[in-house]
C-alpha cells in the first residue's frame, strides 16, 4: 500500500512538475490534488460518494499550532457537512473520519443531517476517530478500522478552571470525586483538605455531569438502534448495553484510551476490517497520508471534502475557506 513517504514522494513529483510552485494551472495546489486524487479513488472502487472529516491533532513537529477547540467537532463544521454533501446524487455514503471528538450537541447536528441525507453509510477510520467522532461513527451502518485504527470512549468531558489552568475533566470524574467528598468530609479535620477542589463547582456542576452522561449513553443507544442494529433481534437492548460500555469511566480509565477493532467487534460494534479489500484499504489509508501531508505543510487545521473536490478548509487563524 503508498506509506506516508511514498505519498510524500508523489507530492514532490508534483512540485517538479510545477517547476516548484505547488500550484497547477488550474490553480489547484499539488498537496490537494494529489489528496483528492484519492479520495476520488475511494469512491471509484466502492461505488459511492465519499466525505472527508479530518483535523490535525496527530501531526506533531508542525510549525503551526492549533488551540484544541479549532479541531473540535463544533456546530460550524455543519456548514462545512452542507456544502460538501450538496448534489453527490446517492443516498448512500462513506464517510472517512479523523478527529479527536468535541461536542456531543454538535455531533448530533452533524448526525441529524447526514442521516436525513443518506440511507446507508459507512465510517471508515483511518487511524483515530474519538470521543463525539466515534459517536458520529456509531450512527452508521457499519464502520470500516484497520489493524492500528482506534475509536475511544464517549463519557462527556467538562472544561474546568483549575489553579494549573484550564483541564478537560470527565463528568464521570467529578461525580465520583464529589461523593468521595461527601463520605470523608464527615470528619472535620479533612474538610481542609477538600476545601479547595470542592470551590471550583459552581451551583449546577453535578446535575450538568448527570445530564451530560444521560445524553451520550441516549444518543449513542438511539443512533445504534436506529440504524447500525436496526433489524436485529433485540435492537434496543443491544444498543443500551454498549452505549454504557462506551460511556462508563470507570471502565477506560482515561477519555482517550483507544478501542481497538477486536475489542469493538467483541463488545458487539459491526465493524469490517479494512484489509478486507486491499485497493480500498490503498486507496483509504492513502487519502489519510496525503491529509497527513497536507496538515504538516500548511496552516490548514480542518478538511471537509467531498470526492468531486468540493472542499471546506479551516485554515488557523482565518476560519472555514470554500474550495
Amino acid at each position: 500500500m503508498p506509506s506516508w513517504g511514498e505519498i510524500g514522494n508523489e507530492i514532490a513529483a508534483g512540485l517538479q512538475e510545477t517547476g516548484g510552485t505547488g500550484v497547477y494551472p488550474d490553480g489547484v495546489g499539488v498537496i490537494d490534488r494529489v489528496r483528492r486524487t484519492h479520495l476520488a479513488r475511494v469512491s471509484e472502487l466502492t461505488g459511492r460518494p465519499t466525505v472527508l472529516y479530518a483535523t490535525r491533532w496527530t501531526i506533531s513537529g508542525s510549525p503551526f499550532s492549533a488551540p484544541p477547540d479549532t479541531l473540535s467537532i463544533v456546530y460550524e463544521d455543519v456548514h462545512g457537512f452542507m456544502e460538501t454533501m450538496h448534489g453527490l446524487g446517492s443516498d448512500e455514503l462513506n464517510l472517512i473520519i479523523h478527529s479527536p471528538g468535541g461536542s456531543p450537541n454538535a455531533a448530533a447536528a452533524i448526525v441529524q443531517y447526514i442521516r436525513s441525507k443518506f440511507s446507508n453509510v459507512v465510517a471508515y477510520v483511518p487511524h483515530m476517530a474519538m470521543s463525539a467522532a466515534t459517536m458520529i461513527a456509531c450512527a452508521s451502518d457499519r464502520i470500516v478500522m484497520g489493524r492500528h485504527s482506534s475509536i475511544g470512549p464517549v463519557d462527556p468531558q467538562f472544561n474546568m478552571q483549575t489553579s494549573l489552568g484550564v483541564r478537560m475533566v470527565p463528568a464521570q470524574a467529578i461525580v465520583a470525586q464529589f461523593e468521595k467528598a461527601k463520605e470523608e468530609c464527615r470528619d472535620p479535620a479533612k474538610l481542609a483538605a477538600w476545601a479547595p477542589m470542592l470551590a471550583q463547582y459552581g451551583p449546577d456542576l453535578l446535575v450538568a455531569c448527570s445530564n451530560a452522561q444521560e445524553l451520550s449513553k441516549q444518543l449513542v443507544t438511539e443512533w445504534l438502534s436506529t440504524w447500525m442494529f436496526a433489524g436485529t433481534e433485540n435492537p434496543k437492548e443491544r444498543a443500551s448495553a454498549l452505549a454504557e460500555w462506551l460511556s462508563n469511566h470507570d471502565e477506560f480509565k482515561d477519555h482517550g484510551r483507544p478501542i481497538s477493532r477486536d475489542e469493538a467487534v467483541a463488545h458487539g460494534l459491526f465493524v469490517d476490517p479494512l484489509e478486507q479489500n486491499q485497493e480500498i484499504q490503498d486507496a483509504v489509508l492513502s487519502v489519510f497520508h496525503a491529509t497527513s501531508h497536507t496538515f504538516a505543510a500548511t496552516a490548514c487545521a480542518k478538511i471537509i471534502e467531498n470526492n468531486i473536490g468540493k472542499a471546506f478548509l479551516k485554515m488557523l487563524n482565518v476560519g472555514f475557506a470554500p474550495q
